[in-house]
């Protein structure tokens, strides 16, 4: 076989070379490391239109149809996780493109999460700021979570493990989904409530569903105004999930007493954005998979399925 190229898109950490043993592929491969975001899809589909194989950091760069129709030469089209709903499985089909995926050891999302939910209520990184910008003493009186009420949208795999979380700290639990039941909720050991009981009872609501043309503004206005004004919403989940212009304008009148956000309908989220400018909302970005220890696994498992694909062996985790 002759020299492929791979492009690794969106290694904002500068890690991925570092963290797996891409030297095992040395042979047969060049690689190359694009560290920040398109433009847009025409500079991606002119950045990529010579490379064979692909190796994507989750949904940061959409694979949409037209993008695959500028990429004639794309065999393999790596991810990281088990899905990724900015590819566009039946375009790859039609083209010829095998997709595979990456598995996690462990889920990190969950206490980042729960880390959020301090922040907002115990005002940590705002006052670790002061301090070491050499202000006087706290200015922040947080409030107790114990004995609040943590509404989960979501309880699956991550939903109920920060169920258990929020158990330890003492809080009482309440779920719903489309598809929730209360012998589901009851099993998991949390109430259950209906969409608009959670909105209008929890102290905190945390969003743990994955993203699907069902889910895209799951959270809708209506749902944030039910939201009692002491509540905040904590989304580590997509960001389309939630009506974000609805989620600023409650956030900027003070109809909820503040957000944690760590995902956004445009990934990075924009300089400009009003977002950035509020400061009733704690920002992270998209903090929930990434880690060192994530990341190793990510890469480690592109380089193991890049190694069988090019050996003409079968594909670990083959998505399409």
């Amino acid at each position: 076989m002759s020299r492929l190229r791979c492009a690794i898109l969106d290694d904002y950490f500068n890690l991925a070379l570092d963290v797996a043993d891409w030297q095992k592929l040395s042979d047969r491969l060049d690689v190359t490391v694009f560290s920040h975001p398109f433009a847009s899809e025409r500079a991606a589909a002119s950045a990529l239109a010579d490379f064979e194989i692909i190796c994507a950091m989750r949904e940061r760069t959409a694979f949409p149809k037209s993008l695959f129709e500028s990429l004639p030469k794309l065999k393999l089209l790596l991810t990281s996780g088990m899905r990724n709903a900015a590819i566009d499985m039946e375009a790859a089909k039609a083209r010829g493109v095998t997709v595979a995926g990456t598995q996690y050891s462990r889920d990190p999302t969950a206490p980042l999460t729960m880390g959020l939910i301090l922040e907002l209520t115990r005002g940590i990184g705002r006052e670790n700021a002061r301090m070491h910008a050499g202000e006087p003493w706290q200015t922040f009186a947080g409030v107790e979570i114990e004995g609040m009420t943590l509404g989960i949208v979501g309880l699956g795999k991550l939903g109920s493990r920060m169920a258990g979380i929020a158990k330890a700290f003492g809080m009482n639990v309440i779920a719903w989904s489309p598809n929730l039941t209360p012998e589901k909720c009851a099993a998991a050991g949390v109430g259950y409530a209906t969409k608009e009981e959670l909105f209008a009872k929890a102290d905190i609501v945390t969003i743990h569903v994955v993203l699907s043309e069902r889910s895209r503004g799951l959270v809708s206005r209506d749902d944030l105004a039910r939201m009692k004004p002491t509540a905040f919403l904590v989304n580590t989940a997509r960001g389309p999930i939630v009506d974000e212009a609805a989620l600023l304008e409650a956030l900027q009148q003070r109809k909820i007493a503040g957000a944690g956000i760590d995902v956004f309908a445009v990934e990075p989220l924009p300089v400009d954005h009003p977002f950035r400018k509020l400061d009733n909302l704690v920002l992270t970005p998209h903090l929930g998979y990434a880690t060192s220890d994530g990341l190793r696994i990510h890469y480690g498992q592109m380089v193991e399925a890049i190694d069988a694909f090019t050996g003409g062996r079968e594909l670990p985790r083959k998505l399409a």
